[in-house]
């Protein structure tokens, strides 16, 4: 269950959404609103074999019935493959007789020639584009997947005004001003990978994950953070947990911790609902957090930590928080 998790989160979920939709759009539109249909379609889309079976059945009634029309119209319902069906026939007449053969082809000679016999009419059914029906579906449609780019681009920009700094844009403005930790200095090895990430009030949709690769960019693995659970009621949502985790591919198991406010912490009720995420750790400025999987490691640092001041109990919601998220590769 956590690899499935683990893999759900590393899912680029926008595109797989419009990929559904449209696919799902495209079997109702060629399925079931406009499907395709021949009427009176001719013996041209048959197999070669057939269309052989055909022009002997159409030799064979012309022996009984001579009307040049009718031996042309069948002759051209066949379409390119008339000539090559007819040459099979002459170099195996089988029980037609040859004569027959060669008369019914010097009479399709004679009239194509002299600019007689007409192409037989093929027409298709189904709905036009001017239906109703479907005009309300790609309606319907295009409003949908305008929404879903509307929402996934501001989300991703921040917007919500001409010139307003949002949460999202603020929090990205720390984690980029923030100087990162020079491991080699402190006698570790450098990280594959190695990144800052900020949680700020008004980010009720914080969820920020990152892959882990090695130099020739094989895929290792997934970390990331998000909002495990809040307190209180209103806007903006007020933060009292953060989930971090590891999803390792070597291993079936994704683990996870949870940073908690230290209002949470000591709160029994809260503590009881956040138990079956994982390991719970009280958050402190400078505090590290290691996660471990079967061949990795991360290791979480509190840079920053700022609790909110509104009308709630002490300590109980982060304001701001920085966190500096580190991989290195599990020896042993």
């Amino acid at each position: 269950m956590d690899f499935i998790v683990a893999l759900l989160k590393k899912l680029p979920i926008l595109p797989i959404v419009l990929f559904i939709a449209g696919l799902a759009l495209g079997l109702l539109f060629g399925y079931v609103i406009a499907p395709v249909e021949f009427v009176d379609a001719t013996p041209s889309y048959l197999r070669v074999d057939l269309q052989e079976d055909y022009l002997r059945m159409a030799i064979d009634s012309f022996r009984l019935n001579s009307d040049p029309n009718l031996a042309v119209q069948r002759w051209q319902n066949l379409g390119e493959g008339a000539q090559q069906a007819y040459a099979n026939i002459q170099a195996n007449p089988g029980s037609a007789d040859p004569n027959v053969v060669k008369a019914y082809g010097d009479v399709i000679t004679k009239v194509l020639s002299a600019g007689g016999g007409q192409q037989p009419e093929t027409t298709t059914g189904g709905l036009g584009l001017s239906s109703p029906i479907i005009i309300g579906v790609l309606g319907i449609v295009l409003l949908g997947v305008l929404g879903a780019g509307g929402f996934y681009a501001y989300r991703l920009l921040g917007k919500r005004g001409s010139g307003e700094v949002t949460a999202v844009m603020h929090a990205s403005e720390i984690s980029r001003n923030t100087e990162k930790t020079n491991f080699e200095d402190l006698g570790l090895a450098p990280p594959i990978t190695q990144t800052m990430t900020t949680y700020v009030l008004g980010d009720d949709l914080y969820d920020e994950s990152f892959s882990i690769d090695t130099q020739a960019g094989e895929f290792m693995g997934e970390y990331g953070v998000g909002v495990s659970e809040a307190i209180g009621v209103g806007d903006p949502k007020k933060v009292t947990a953060l989930e971090i985790w590891l999803f390792d591919k070597n291993d079936i198991k994704t683990a996870t911790k949870v940073l908690m406010s230290q209002h949470a912490f000591n709160d029994p009720e809260i503590r009881s609902r956040l138990e079956r995420k994982g390991e719970l750790v009280v958050v402190e400025p400078q505090a590290q957090v290691l996660l471990e999987t079967a061949t990795l490691q991360l290791l979480a640092t509190v840079i920053d930590l700022e609790y909110g001041k509104g009308p709630m109990p002490a300590d109980s919601y982060f304001e701001r928080i920085t966190l500096e998220l580190a991989i290195w590769p599990r020896q042993g």
